[in-house]
């Protein structure tokens, strides 16, 4: 069953089926709150904060349009308010992706020492993105961890496509620019997938 038919039937009355839609999104539901609470070191809140934008989704399904946008956008839009509101109920507006599990993957390579380069490098690049602004961040995570496109990531953070990509355009730039001084002129950022400056 796609998205659709299974909001169909849960509008209906078949509400057993929201689990399937749960079990669908929630890994990368709770990887995003992760990424998003972990510099205001309140990432012990992320399995509670996704359990609450489940339930929050699951009561607003009925006014759920997709005309106005895919079930999945409308998730991470919920998601995204849910923990903009926590961190702003903690007095603390900073989000990060700091030493988190979910990284881009990098290609396997049987050298170790090639390996703990990379590792490196992608403490690198995750440090590198915790110092950008939040809709810069959030815009990055989305695309490159979450491999959203340009429209649903204007629909989740409320802008339009052009700066959605203006955003990303300048996060990979200060990534790129904050990469420097390690690396000199090498593309580092495109030896992992999900990472390119694209």
């Amino acid at each position: 069953m796609t998205d659709s038919q299974l909001i169909r039937e849960i509008k209906d009355g078949n509400v057993q089926l929201y689990s399937e839609l749960m079990r669908r999104y929630q890994r990368k539901i709770l990887a995003f709150i992760f990424h998003m609470l972990k510099s205001a070191k309140m990432e012990l809140l992320a399995e509670d904060l996704c359990s609450e934008t489940f339930y929050k989704a699951y009561r607003s399904l009925h006014s759920f349009r997709e005309t106005d946008a895919t079930f999945s956008t409308w998730l991470y839009t919920i998601a995204r308010n849910t923990v903009l509101s926590e961190l702003r109920k903690q007095k603390t507006g900073s989000v990060s992706l700091d030493e988190v599990n979910v990284m881009p993957v990098a290609p396997p390579d049987s050298v170790p020492e090639h390996r703990l380069l990379q590792n490196e490098r992608m403490s690198m690049v995750r440090e590198a993105i915790n110092n950008l602004p939040e809709k810069q961040r959030s815009a990055l995570i989305l695309r490159e961890y979450d491999q959203l496109d340009y429209q649903e990531i204007a629909s989740i953070l409320g802008q339009t496509v052009s700066s959605v990509k203006s955003l990303l355009f300048r996060a990979r730039n200060s990534v790129k620019m904050q990469l420097e001084p390690y690396f000199g002129e090498s593309p580092v950022l495109e030896e992992f997938e999900g990472m390119k400056m694209r």
